[in-house]
């Protein structure tokens, strides 16, 4: 059943009351037109019950702009959603089209810092955010009395005489509900072992994060990642107003999982709109990423924090391999992930989310 407005309807009920469901939800694909994003395919989600969400079919089926009933729930940088045409990829160049948005995908063979690997000179967080789909799909269809749309594609990363990996990912939400999932299959395709490091960097933003946001999370230990994390370890959970030369701190959270595997992490707003409060959760699989990165960057412009699963740390993947971490794909198998991100309206559901983390 559909839940829209208050009330409940079953499939047949809902569309006796429009000409067409895009009036009150869907999916459709766009093109952008402008500056750097020319070119970049889209699909445009609105799930009917306040969640609209943008996935950008050419840059690895990322989520771009999320909203909840017109506040954006993530950071958008000042890059904005470029073409892969423009990636940079020695370095630190990767922040040149770092589009930020509410998912940005990191890997697949390399993720976190620079590195130089086994004679390799790797980039920051990889290919995989600059990453065409191949064989896109958007659409949406009746499942019962439920409505389901997607976006669907297939990413490659491959070179003559290396690895030859793909990603199968598909972004889908339900109509009438404030949640979105990624279900992402990673494939070794080619026929030597390939390294795979595979992150979700989910860069949530104002008006859900300003001063006085708590990040809610079923930690274990908290560590910080280097010596400029180390003064923030004890307020690392509460968030401040923007601040002048802020460096970036990021916190390696060890997570205890709820009794089916599932982590879930909330970061909450309870002042928004006078008090009502407003909320964003991340629920992921341990056993398939079991690491976590707590990104904190209130500096002026770039205020945002990043909550990151991962199979992964993000000191580059020569460190992963020094500490006997760095995973690998064997000729022919297969890795599924699963993430979901949900909107919590208000401090009752907030605190109730809360309570099951704690």
């Amino acid at each position: 059943m559909v839940k829209l407005y208050g009330k409940t309807y079953g499939q047949r009920e809902l569309l006796a009351r429009v000409g067409s469901l895009s009036q009150v939800g869907g999916v459709r694909e766009v093109v952008l037109q402008d500056g750097f994003a020319r070119g970049v395919r889209a699909a445009q989600f609105e799930t009917g019950a306040g969640l609209a969400f943008t996935v950008l079919l050419d840059r690895g089926l990322d989520i771009a702009a999320a909203k909840f009933k017109g506040a954006s729930l993530a950071w958008e940088s000042a890059t904005g959603p470029a073409h892969p045409a423009f990636f940079e990829r020695q370095g630190l160049g990767w922040l040149r089209t770092f589009h930020g948005g509410l998912v940005t995908g990191c890997g697949l063979t390399t993720a976190g810092a620079p590195s130089v690997d086994e004679g390799e000179a790797l980039g920051l967080h990889g290919r995989l955010s600059h990453s065409p789909a191949g064989g896109a799909w958007v659409d949406g269809a009746w499942r019962g009395d439920e409505y389901e749309m997607w976006a669907l594609g297939h990413m490659r990363q491959a070179v003559v005489f290396g690895e030859n990996l793909t990603l199968t990912r598909r972004v889908s939400a339900r109509l009438g509900e404030a949640r979105l999932f990624i279900r992402d299959v990673v494939a070794n395709e080619g026929f030597a072992t390939a390294p795979h490091m595979l992150l979700y960097h989910c860069n949530f933003g104002f008006p859900l994060l300003d001063e006085g946001t708590e990040l809610v999370a079923p930690s274990r230990q908290v560590t910080p990642r280097d010596a400029v994390a180390a003064p923030g370890l004890a307020g690392h959970a509460r968030y401040e107003a923007p601040t002048v030369g802020y460096a970036e701190q990021c916190f390696y959270h060890d997570m205890a999982p709820d009794a089916q595997g599932y982590v879930t992490v909330l970061l909450a707003n309870r002042a928004y709109d006078g008090g009502r409060g407003l909320g964003a959760y991340v629920r992921y699989r341990q056993d398939t990423l079991p690491c976590f990165t707590q990104w904190k960057m209130v500096g002026q412009g770039d205020y945002v924090t990043g909550l990151e699963p991962a199979n992964c740390l993000v000191e580059g993947r020569d460190k992963d391999r020094e500490r006997g971490i760095l995973q690998f794909l064997e000729p022919g198998e297969t890795r599924t992930y699963e993430l979901e991100i949900g909107v919590l309206e208000g401090n009752d559901a907030i605190d109730a989310l809360a309570a099951q983390i704690r």
